[in-house]
């Protein structure tokens, strides 16, 4: 038999190189990068910056990471970057792609929110005050399999509330070589946020349902349930807090109490609690009013499932105000109102939480909701004509709603954009008449997706904002599942479009949802809510980032 060299050839030199490329395709040693859309608190310690998988099948070290700041980022209010690794992936998870195997830094964990968890982390190396490259000289050996590492961002505390942060991963060396990254998402810019109130504050376990304000001085006053025991709704040992800013947000004084109920009848604090807060300011007096919910001797399960048809407080929950000269500082007394307003059929009536209105009339104005003599939840509206001396509703805006806020989108018009049951969307009706009648808004239904859950709605007028436009502003959870991806969205034609380019997404990762947007000044826009990060979280955005591109 006779043997071809050449074929010979190409059969021992074809499958080396076959394994060769097999080889190198199948190392898995890239690096999968994923970026985060998170607030960066200024009063965090550590806030994730990049999340970071390598699959180690060859590489045995991670030896360097670089990175570079854009030149519009303020180097000087960088306290530091940090390199931690994470550590490695659970066979149970494998042929999925994940980021992180847990949470390195918890948003809900009292006491422990404001810095990595040190059991989850171990910190490889750290840059103080870096310049616009950052090189990380790791050198960490690497576990077979998996490996997560994630990078931290501190920023000092005179940090702006205005300042944003972009970054980009642009090199990784593994055993001293170049190695491939892939990017789960594009560069996003990191916005500054505070964190009003964290989990474990002042010996608190949770603080929830924003609402917010400006006041006449301009002074920023945030609202919200101090649920000491737990993040169960009432009933439960709840009171209102508020927490007031005099330099828009960037610092917040102590938390003051402005209602509380404590033993009241001789009932434990837990069957005496008062939450659920809507806020608003009388712009031609002045004065502040915060509506609230007071269920007093309903056990310690849900008022609003125990609440009943009547009007004594030991059979139905009880709406109460309170009323503020002086610019927040101090509260009158509770203020009950429920004789004036409820229907005895009615098993519960409370306001919207969030916000209420001054109408260019004067009229004071919240949202409502109340669950009817069948037992069908309802969103709708109460006024006051007389600067809050008494109050008034007629008809719900539309049925099977609960959590809505109100704004007054022409004079003497209002919209109601209220949470469905229904699921999927927000629900949006218009009346003219102080809810004597609602007519459907083209938008129910139909424009603003949501996955039930409580929303903002505000009206910015064209002379109380830079861009000289009728603005209507709106947040919630983008979604239609889970309340993740807190955006804020803008509508130039009265609520009828809110385009995607006139969004700005604050917060990808899940929370609690509740958001309350208010005007700081004539360019910038603060909102208060349940975030990711921080039980309250506040946020400013300019509104030229909100409302951009060709439509403007």
């Amino acid at each position: 038999m006779t043997y071809n060299p050449i074929l010979i050839k190409k059969i021992l030199v074809f499958p080396v190189f076959m394994l060769l490329s097999l080889g190198f395709m199948q190392a898995g040693d890239t690096l999968r990068v994923k970026q985060t859309q998170v607030p960066i608190l200024i009063d965090r310690i550590d806030n994730a910056l990049f999340y970071i998988s390598i699959d180690a099948r060859e590489a045995v070290k991670l030896t360097e990471l670089k990175l570079k700041f854009s030149e519009s980022s303020n180097l000087n209010e960088v306290g530091s970057l940090k390199l931690y690794y994470g550590g490695t992936e659970a066979v149970q998870r494998k042929g999925q792609t994940f980021y992180h195997p847990v949470q390195y830094l918890s948003g809900f964990t009292p006491g422990k929110t404001r810095e990595a968890n040190p059991s989850y982390s171990v910190k490889v190396v750290e840059q103080k005050s870096p310049g616009i490259e950052v090189a990380f000289s790791a050198n960490y050996p690497l576990f077979p399999g998996i490996n997560y590492f994630w990078i931290s961002l501190q920023m000092k505390p005179t940090t702006s509330l205005l300042s944003k942060i972009d970054v980009n991963l642009v090199s990784a060396k593994l055993d001293g070589r170049d190695a491939p990254i892939s990017f789960a998402n594009n560069t996003e810019t990191h916005r500054m946020g505070v964190g009003v109130r964290h989990a474990g504050d002042d010996g608190v376990a949770a603080f929830r349902i924003p609402g917010m304000v400006t006041s006449n001085r301009g002074t920023l006053l945030g609202v919200y349930d101090v649920r000491y025991n737990n993040s169960v709704d009432l009933q439960e040992h709840v009171d209102i807090g508020l927490s007031r800013s005099t330099d828009k947000g960037q610092t917040w004084e102590k938390m003051r109490i402005p209602v509380a109920f404590g033993e009241y009848g001789g009932l434990p604090k837990a069957q005496n609690g008062v939450g659920d807060p809507s806020i608003l300011v009388d712009k031609n007096t002045g004065t502040i009013w915060i509506a609230a919910l007071w269920t007093h001797g309903m056990g310690n399960y849900r008022a609003w499932h125990n609440s009943q048809a009547g009007m004594d407080e030991k059979r139905t929950g009880q709406l109460v105000l309170t009323k503020s000269m002086d610019d927040g500082k101090t509260w009158s007394d509770p203020i009950n109102i429920t004789s004036q307003v409820k229907d005895p059929s009615w098993h519960l009536l409370l306001q919207g939480p969030g916000r209420g209105i001054t109408m260019q009339d004067g009229t004071l104005v919240f949202p409502i909701q109340f669950i009817d003599s069948i037992r069908i939840p309802n969103a709708g509206i109460m006024y006051s004509k007389d600067s809050g001396q008494t109050w008034k509703i007629h008809n719900h805006a539309r049925t099977n709603t609960t959590e809505a806020q109100v704004a007054e989108v022409e004079p003497g018009v209002l919209m109601l954009n209220m949470r469905d049951n229904r699921g999927g969307s927000r629900a949006v009706s218009i009346t003219k008449d102080l809810g004597k009648t609602w007519t459907e808004h083209p938008s129910n239904r139909s424009v603003l997706q949501e996955p039930v859950c409580m929303a903002s709605l505000i009206k910015v007028d064209a002379n109380e904002n830079v861009l000289g436009k009728d603005i209507l502003l709106f947040s919630n959870p983008n979604t239609t599942e889970g309340r993740h991806h807190i955006t804020i969205k803008a509508s130039l034609d009265g609520g009828l479009s809110f385009p995607e380019e006139y969004q700005v997404l604050l917060d990808e990762d899940p929370g609690w949802g509740y958001s309350c947007l208010t005007v700081i000044d004539k360019e910038t826009v603060g909102i208060l809510y349940e975030s990711s990060v921080a039980h309250m979280t506040f946020q400013a955005v300019k509104l030229r980032d909100i409302i951009k591109g060709p439509r403007q």
